[in-house]
């Protein structure tokens, strides 16, 4: 592995900052408006949709981020694929057993957890559009010459030998 980053990785771990802050601000709303619809059920129901919005949105983000590591080895390709794609297969199997422990719950208001789980994703689709305006990424992935002529093989900036004119 090489230290060389993915342009993308100081996006990803900005949308994710940022996704938890917003994360932790929506659960304070969706457990007050949760409590004032639905009393105490409510209040978990938000909780918990919040909650669950955040953690499927996370998994992507952070399988990306993970698989970036292996930037530059030659199996590059095959291994961020290998991850991204686990990470949704991990996103299924914990959709699966989320839907099995909270189907029928007593607890739940499934109006105020759907609504929960909606107001989440469009708020973590409106950080990533806001993180991808304001981030100021190169368009291509290059290794600029260093300004030091010793360490670009003797080629000085304005295109000569370096060797000292008389």
């Amino acid at each position: 592995m090489t230290s060389n980053p993915v342009t993308s990785t100081p996006i990803l771990r900005t949308t994710l900052a940022w996704s938890g802050i917003v994360t932790a601000v929506l659960a304070v709303l969706a457990g007050v408006v949760g409590y004032l619809a639905g009393g105490t059920n409510g209040l978990w129901s938000g909780l918990v949709g919040v909650l669950v919005a955040a953690v499927f949105l996370a998994i992507t983000g952070i399988s990306i981020l993970i698989a970036n590591r292996w930037y530059g080895d030659d199996l590059y390709v095959p291994i961020f694929f290998g991850v991204v794609l686990g990470g949704w297969l991990l996103k299924f199997v914990v959709f699966i057993v989320a839907l099995l422990l909270l189907r029928g719950q007593p607890w739940i208001d499934t109006t105020v957890f759907f609504l929960a789980v909606v107001v989440s994703v469009l708020a973590s689709l409106a950080v990533d559009v806001v993180v991808l305006l304001k981030m100021r990424v190169p368009q291509i992935d290059v290794e600029l010459p260093s300004a030091d002529p010793d360490d670009d093989g003797g080629i000085t900036p304005s295109g000569d030998s370096g060797t000292p004119r008389v």
